[in-house]
């Protein structure tokens, strides 16, 4: 196979999910190539829309904004955590992080939860329990993304018991946070077959914000087999 680059990302189109509160999107076309001799789309977005990291800026007015932090923050060597399976709203403990953890490396939490975009369920995912991320900072890890809504548990509607809990842990030290993933399923037959991946994030360069969407990527290569 050589390299393959696998796309992350969930494309961004009007009526895409959000998290409840959110700004809905919409897609539209401003101008037409029939009427004005170019397409141009006009987009209305949150900065949390589909794939999207979080700047610790996201829960604390004194951490660094998305501008702030270094380019690095955003790709590296990844190592997946298979957390699929479980059931809706379970926490997923410490004993499910993998090895290989460590400055520097990409965190992707595989929940199996993005088959659900788009159907009601997909706020029921599992998230990392506190201890999870307390483990995941201890290791030195920055970067964290999962393929579900949240790393914190989205309650259902009408429900009361908001937390941000493993976000403030992340947040606190310095973490970029991944929600709304993809295809981590192919990561992890390519991790099990001991494949080096590297994964990309980069944001759209807002200035100043709290996140901003990314068009996720990862480069799995078979040449560079890890042992």
């Amino acid at each position: 196979m050589g390299v393959e680059l696998v796309d992350l990302s969930v494309p961004i189109v009007t009526g895409m999910p959000v998290y409840p509160g959110d700004p809905e999107v919409a897609a539209v076309p401003a101008l037409t190539a029939a009427e004005s001799g170019v397409n141009v789309l006009r987009l209305h977005l949150g900065s949390h829309t589909g794939t999207h990291v979080d700047a610790p800026f996201h829960l604390d007015d004194t951490l660094p904004r998305l501008d702030e932090l270094p380019l690095t923050r955003f790709t590296g060597p990844a190592v997946v955590m298979d957390a699929r399976g479980l059931p809706p709203r379970t926490p997923i403990g410490p004993d499910l992080l993998p090895g290989g953890l460590g400055p520097g490396v990409v965190l992707l939490v595989a929940t199996g939860w993005s088959a659900k975009w788009g159907a009601d369920d997909y706020l029921a995912h599992p998230y990392p329990a506190v201890e999870t991320a307390e483990a995941i900072v201890a290791a030195g890890v920055r970067t964290v993304a999962v393929d579900a809504l949240s790393v914190d548990r989205t309650p259902p509607p009408g429900a009361d018991d908001f937390s941000l809990a493993v976000h403030r842990v992340l947040c606190r030290a310095g973490a970029v946070i991944g929600e709304n993933l993809t295809g981590l399923d192919r990561l992890l037959d390519a991790q099990d077959a001991g494949c080096a991946i590297e994964v990309s994030l980069f944001p759209i360069a807002l200035a100043g914000a709290d996140a901003a969407p990314v068009r996720a990527v990862a480069r799995v290569d078979d040449r560079a087999v890890l042992v």
